[in-house]
């Protein structure tokens, strides 16, 4: 995950770290937050 673009993009990329040359998901940071505070919840 690249936290550092949440504030300057408004978005989380997300990849498998085993394949960094592998496809990419990007996330708004808004549902990535949400997403976090529900598995903590």
């Amino acid at each position: 995950m690249a936290a550092n673009l949440a504030a300057s993009h408004g978005i989380v990329p997300i990849r498998d770290s085993k394949a960094p040359a592998g496809p990419v998901l990007t996330v708004p940071a808004g549902a990535f937050a949400a997403f976090v505070a529900a598995v903590k919840g």
